[in-house]
């Protein structure tokens, strides 16, 4: 009876630990920072300032320029990947499918800044970072900030409701409408906003089985020594990891493209 006894919790230990999602160790994060357009020297201090962030929140840091890093087999052991400032086509078809399908499997995306200036004809790329850039003022403006959203992560933190901090402030268009905005821009505290009272500036949500957010800081070298600014991105970044669970391929429903130079003309 004993023996019967332990052979059945030994087969319930079995199916728990084949049941649990959470990945072995630390989270692993990629930064991706690859331009074909403009390219903001803040990258560096950006990159930087995200790896402090993993050292002293525990969560692990890999960077890349290169797009050819977006396989199946590498982007898999990644809980969020993150696109800092990005610009212009950075993916191309079969790079693209192969993101589709790692957010589908339950990744996590994070944008910065320029983020939202990068792959103009990928509209899946659009609904997931949750909007296009249009434009900017010239130049950095100080504005007032407002909270949104004080229950999020990426802004539970703030005392107040305004947090007035200068950066490079963008329009946008093509915003998706699903998108939950934690925090917008007071047009009236400068010259030059053209998306009215409520204009986003920061947002997340759940797209196509994974997790996105997106802050538009991030364009001065300053801005990723400023305290607010990097617990506002840690916040990001702890929402895009999630609960770090292994990758579930199977609800992918995008499918990878032949190679081009499979076909002859």
């Amino acid at each position: 009876m004993k023996k019967n006894v332990v052979i059945i919790f030994m087969i319930l230990g079995l199916l728990v630990t084949s049941c649990s999602k959470k990945r072995e160790g630390a989270p692993k994060i990629l930064v991706f920072s690859k331009t074909m357009g403009f390219k903001h020297a803040s990258i560096p201090a950006g990159i930087a300032a995200i790896e402090k962030l993993g050292l002293e929140n525990g969560f692990e840091v890999d960077t890349t320029k290169n797009a050819e890093f977006f396989t199946e087999e590498n982007l898999k052991q990644y809980a969020s990947v993150i696109f800092l400032s990005t610009t212009g086509n950075v993916l191309n078809h079969y790079q693209e499918a192969v993101f589709e399908r790692y957010i589908q499997a339950g990744g996590g995306y994070v944008g910065i800044h320029a983020a939202t200036d990068t792959e103009y004809d990928w509209g899946w790329y659009n609904k997931l970072a949750g909007a296009y850039f249009h434009s900017h003022p010239k130049g950095t403006l100080e504005a007032d900030f407002i909270i949104k959203d004080p229950n999020f992560i990426a802004t539970s933190f703030f005392k107040d409701s305004i947090w007035h901090r200068k950066d490079e402030l963008y329009n946008y268009r093509k915003i998706n409408p699903d998108i939950n905005v934690i925090l917008t821009v007071d047009e009236s505290t400068y010259e030059g906003g053209i998306n009215g009272e409520n204009h986003p500036m920061a947002w997340y949500h759940d797209y196509d089985g994974g997790r996105a957010f997106y802050t538009a800081g991030g364009h001065t070298n300053e801005s990723f020594k400023e305290e607010l600014f990097l617990k506002h991105v840690l916040g990001g970044i702890q929402y895009a990891i999630g609960d770090n669970e292994v990758l579930d391929y199977t609800k992918a429903t995008s499918k990878i493209p032949s190679e081009i130079n499979r076909f002859l003309k």
